[in-house]
């Protein structure tokens, strides 16, 4: 039997970055977006709680998807109870 080399291979040290050393820093995905948390106030639009309302009923009646449907009755309902007009 022939002994082997095999075992007295090292790994490649392996970094997070590309080979102009980006150490420290976490992994991304290519693409993704990188200003994440440094919102202007100029690029935020705050949708008002009567308009995110009419949009949950209005998906409601336009779905089929029973988990979809499940969250936007739960929203709907927790929305009732705050402003007092849940009757069960």
């Amino acid at each position: 039997m022939t002994t082997s080399n095999l075992s007295k291979i090292k790994p490649k040290f392996r970094t997070q970055g590309n080979i102009t050393g980006n150490f420290g820093k976490p992994k991304m995905k290519a693409g993704s977006n990188t200003d994440l948390g440094f919102s202007t106030k100029d690029n935020i639009k705050v949708t008002r709680e009567k308009d995110y309302i009419i949009r949950l009923y209005d998906a409601l009646d336009k779905t089929t998807d029973p988990k979809l449907k499940k969250f936007l009755t739960f929203e709907i309902k927790k929305y009732l109870i705050k402003t007092n007009q849940w009757h069960s």
